[in-house]
C-alpha cells in the first residue's frame, strides 16, 4: 500500500503484515551512536556505503530525522562494489541451509549492483497520518468499486470456488485485492532479489530483511517464478496479494492448477491465496465482518462494549440496531467499533475484522477492505456522516495525550504519536473513571481536559 506524504489526523496506514520490521518498524538512536551521528552530521559530504551498511537501521532513521540531506545523499552515494559482491558471496550458507542450488543462487545475483533508490525510500518514509475518513473517501472510491465490480464479474465463478474451499466471504477477498494492487492492475515493477539484498546490505530493520531474501530464494528454487518475473514493490511485496516472501511460502496456492503458484500473472491463484491467508488465520466461515449499527438515545456505552465480544442478542436487548434496517443474528458475538467518535458512524464487528487486521494491521485498512468489499456486492454504503470538521490531533498532541495518560496509570502503549488500540483501550479507560461515555476518540478537548489534571 502507498504511503502518502504526511498529514495530520487520527489513524494511520501502517506496516505491512508481512515484515514489519523489514519495512516501516520505528527505532531510536541509541547514547551508543549519539557521538557518531554528531560528526557524521557535521560532514558536508555524502556518506560512504560502508558507512550506511555498519550502522543499524535506528541510525538512518534519527539521521533523516536531524538533518536530512546528509541521510538522503547518503542513500545515493556510489556503492562499494566489492562490500556489496562479499555481502552477496556471505549469504550462500544459508541460502544452500534453506535448499536453494548453487545454480539458482548464482542466476539470482548474476550481474547485480546495489540499488540506492531502495535506501532512500527508506528515508522518504515519512509517518502517514489521516482521518479515517479521508483515508476511506480513497479507499472505497466510485472509480475502484466499479473495477471491482467489473473484475468479480470476470472472476465470479473463482470467487465462488474459493469461498466453498475455504469459507472466506468473497467480498472480503475482493476488498484485499482492491487495497493492495487495484485487483492485479498495480502489483509493483522492482526487482524483489534486488530490492531486498539492497534493503538487506543495509540491515533495514535488522535481519528481517535478509530472512525475506532467503526466503525469496527458495521461492526461485521451487520454479514458482522465475527471477524476472519476481516482481513486487521496492520493500519486497510481490504479486497481486503483495504477500512478503516468506507469506508466500505460507500462504500462496496453485488455485488454477497449472503447476505452480503464480499470483502475478493469475487472478485465480491471487483470489485463492487471500482466502487462504484469510482462512488460515483464523476466518469464521459465515459470519460477516460486521456492519454499521445505531445506538438507541439514552444508551449506556460502557469500555466493555468496545473491548470485549458479546452475543448480538445482548446487543440487540439494547436497542442496538442495524443501520441498514435489517435484524441482527441470532447466534454470534460482536463488540462496538467507534472510529470517530459517538458523533460518527458506528460499528458492531466481529472476530473476522480482526482476522482482516492480520492483513495489515490497521482498522482504518481493515474498514476499507470491509467497506469496499461490501460496495462492490452492493450492499450499500456508511448511512452516518463523518464528522469532517472535527479537529484531528497531531502527532505531537497525540504524543502528549498518550504520555499524560501514562503518568496517570493508563495504559495507552507506546509513546508513538499513534492513535492505536492501546491508546483507545487507554482513553476509554480514562473516559469512563470520569464519568464520560468511553467511546476512545481523542479530541482536543479531551487532552486539555487531561491536561488540567496535570
Amino acid at each position: 500500500m502507498t504511503r502518502p506524504r504526511r498529514g495530520r489526523g487520527l489513524f494511520f496506514a501502517t506496516a505491512r503484515r508481512d515484515a514489519p520490521s523489514c519495512l516501516f518498524a520505528r527505532w531510536e538512536a541509541t547514547t551508543t551512536f549519539a557521538p557518531i551521528l554528531r560528526h557524521a552530521l557535521r560532514a558536508r559530504r555524502p556518506w560512504p556505503l560502508e558507512f550506511i551498511a555498519a550502522l543499524p537501521a535506528a541510525f538512518l532513521a534519527a539521521a533523516l530525522a536531524f538533518h536530512p540531506a546528509p541521510a538522503r545523499a547518503a542513500a545515493h552515494s556510489a556503492p562499494s562494489e566489492a562490500a556489496f559482491r562479499q555481502f552477496v558471496a556471505d549469504l550462500w550458507p544459508a541460502a544452500e541451509a534453506r535448499g536453494v542450488s548453487r545454480a539458482t543462487f548464482e542466476t539470482a545475483f548474476a550481474g547485480m549492483t546495489f540499488d540506492p533508490t531502495v535506501v532512500a525510500h527508506t528515508l522518504n518514509q515519512a509517518e502517514f497520518v489521516a482521518p479515517i475518513w479521508r483515508y476511506l473517501a480513497g479507499a472505497v472510491s466510485s472509480a475502484r468499486v466499479q473495477r471491482g465490480r467489473a473484475r468479480a464479474e470476470e472472476e465470479r465463478s473463482w470467487l465462488a470456488k474459493a469461498e466453498a474451499a475455504y469459507g472466506v466471504d468473497p467480498s472480503v477477498v475482493m476488498g484485499v485485492w482492491g487495497m493492495e494492487t487495484e485487483f492485479g492492475a498495480f502489483a509493483g515493477s522492482e526487482n524483489v532479489i534486488r530490492a531486498l539484498a539492497s534493503l538487506a546490505f543495509v540491515r533495514y530493520g535488522g535481519d528481517t530483511c535478509r530472512s525475506e531474501l532467503i526466503a525469496a530464494l527458495a521461492i526461485l528454487e521451487r520454479g514458482d517464478v522465475g527471477e524476472r518475473e519476481m516482481r513486487g514493490s521496492w520493500a519486497g511485496a510481490m504479486g497481486q496479494t503483495q504477500f512478503m516472501p516468506s507469506s508466500f511460502l505460507d500462504y500462496a496456492v496453485d488455485f488454477e492448477g497449472h503447476g505452480r503458484r503464480d499470483f502475478w500473472n493469475s487472478a485465480p491463484d491471487a483470489i485463492g491465496s487471500i482466502a487462504n491467508y484469510l482462512s488460515r488465520h483464523g476466518w469464521l466461515a459465515g459470519a460477516p465482518w460486521g456492519f454499521e449499527v445505531r445506538l438507541p438515545e439514552g444508551f449506556k456505552l460502557a469500555d466493555a462494549d468496545s473491548s470485549r465480544l458479546a452475543p448480538f442478542q445482548s446487543f440487540a436487548e439494547r436497542g442496538v440496531a442495524r443501520a441498514d434496517g435489517g435484524a441482527l443474528p441470532r447466534s454470534g458475538e460482536a463488540r462496538l467499533l467507534i472510529p470517530a467518535g459517538l458523533g460518527g458512524p458506528i460499528f458492531l464487528v466481529t472476530a473476522n475484522f480482526w482476522i482482516i487486521k492480520s492483513y495489515n494491521d490497521s482498522t482504518a485498512y481493515a474498514l476499507g477492505v470491509a467497506l469496499l468489499g461490501d460496495a462492490i456486492m452492493g450492499r450499500g454504503g456508511v448511512r452516518a456522516r463523518w464528522p469532517l470538521h472535527d479537529y484531528t490531533l497531531s502527532e505531537p498532541e497525540i504524543r502528549d495525550l498518550q504520555t499524560r495518560l501514562r503518568e496517570l496509570g493508563y495504559d495507552a502503549g507506546e509513546v508513538d504519536g499513534r492513535v492505536g488500540e492501546a491508546l483507545r483501550a487507554g482513553l476509554r479507560a480514562y473516559q469512563e473513571s470520569i464519568g464520560a461515555a468511553p467511546d476512545g476518540y481523542p479530541t482536543l478537548a479531551l487532552l486539555r481536559k487531561i491536561r488540567g489534571r496535570g
